[in-house]
């Protein structure tokens, strides 16, 4: 599977990868701030955070990080 890229309004490129994956996960099941995603993602701010959100496909982000490693 092709690595996934995300670009967001800013010009960043965010590379879907395991740790961000984990992230996201994490992010899907518990109550994590958009600032605290933001942080943990190397992000600006929330705003980054959110548009990273509306952007990335939701199967990836409920997926099971082991999971989505047999997919790919």
């Amino acid at each position: 599977m092709d690595p996934i890229k995300v670009k967001l309004s800013t010009g960043r490129e965010i590379e879907i990868n395991d740790d961000v994956i984990a992230v996201l996960n994490e992010y899907v099941r518990t109550q994590i701030t958009l600032e605290e995603l933001a942080k943990r993602l190397g992000l600006s701010g929330w705003e980054e955070a959110y548009e990273l959100i509306k952007l990335v496909p939701a199967w990836i982000m409920w997926t099971p990080l082991p999971i989505y490693k047999k997919l790919a």
